[in-house]
């Protein structure tokens, strides 16, 4: 499902015109990587939890040169699904 779609079927759901869609979920995603942005944690009832956290810096080798690189540590978004989701993804999968 492309972002196209995901409006349209939003739109239809909350019985909205598309471009009031695309607002609600601009908002909600500029609304997400402030709060992310900022180090909060932040928890969807329902659908599951978004962090940030810090990877640590590591040695890589490149396999083509054999040559050994540092990468820097980083802050990465992580998302845990909640256990609703995770029972309601089961489902759907044991129907195929």
């Amino acid at each position: 499902m492309n972002n196209k779609e995901f409006v349209s079927a939003l739109a239809a759901r909350l019985g909205i015109a598309p471009k009031e869609a695309q607002k609600r979920i601009d908002g909600l995603v500029e609304t997400l990587a402030t709060q992310l942005e900022q180090g909060n944690e932040v928890a969807v009832s329902g659908f599951g939890t978004f962090e940030v956290k810090k990877r640590n810096e590591r040695v890589i080798v490149n396999p083509a040169s054999g040559k050994r690189m540092l990468v820097p540590p980083k802050l990465t978004v992580n998302f845990k699904e909640s256990s609703s989701l995770k029972t309601r993804g089961r489902a759907n999968t044991d129907n195929d």
